[in-house]
């Protein structure tokens, strides 16, 4: 695995302590963050327009991507290593629990093609499904949507 500070080399970013400390909350989080979870759990005191700017670069820079959610926030998550400077390449599916209220990054499971009409030109497609993680749902019990 590469180290936090050779990551942000690799990008073209500064090293500074702000960045690392924010990248190193994307590699240990099992799900995204939302700005807020990121003040929070920073440990150290940086300013809203630090942590703002600095996920506005990481997104630039493809190291994490954007999720929609429910309440109009945005929530990040890191892309894996096919995205690039931008080009975002995170076709997968969000999965938000309605228990905790964690959103997770379902890389296996790929947004579907969309055929839209003569003249519409499709730039993003964001595909978020709503239901109970694994971690909250009990054990032995499955449905499917459908």
């Amino acid at each position: 695995m590469k180290s936090i500070e050779s990551i942000l080399k690799a990008n073209k970013l500064s090293v500074t302590a702000g960045r690392q400390k924010i990248l190193q909350l994307f590699l240990h989080s099992g799900g995204a963050l939302a700005h807020a979870d990121i003040e929070k759990n920073a440990g150290e005191h940086f300013d809203r327009v630090t942590i703002y700017r600095t996920l506005q670069a990481f997104v630039e820079k493809g190291l994490i991507h954007t999720i929609p959610t429910s309440d109009n926030s945005i929530k990040y998550a890191l892309c894996k290593n096919d995205c690039t400077e931008g080009h975002h390449h995170d076709h997968h599916v969000h999965f938000v629990c309605t228990t905790c209220n964690n959103t997770y990054c379902l890389d296996g499971v790929v947004t579907p093609d969309i055929y839209l009409p003569e003249g519409y030109e499709l730039y993003d497609l964001e595909v978020v499904a709503k239901g109970v993680c694994k971690s909250c749902k009990p054990a032995g019990t499955k449905k499917a949507l459908g």
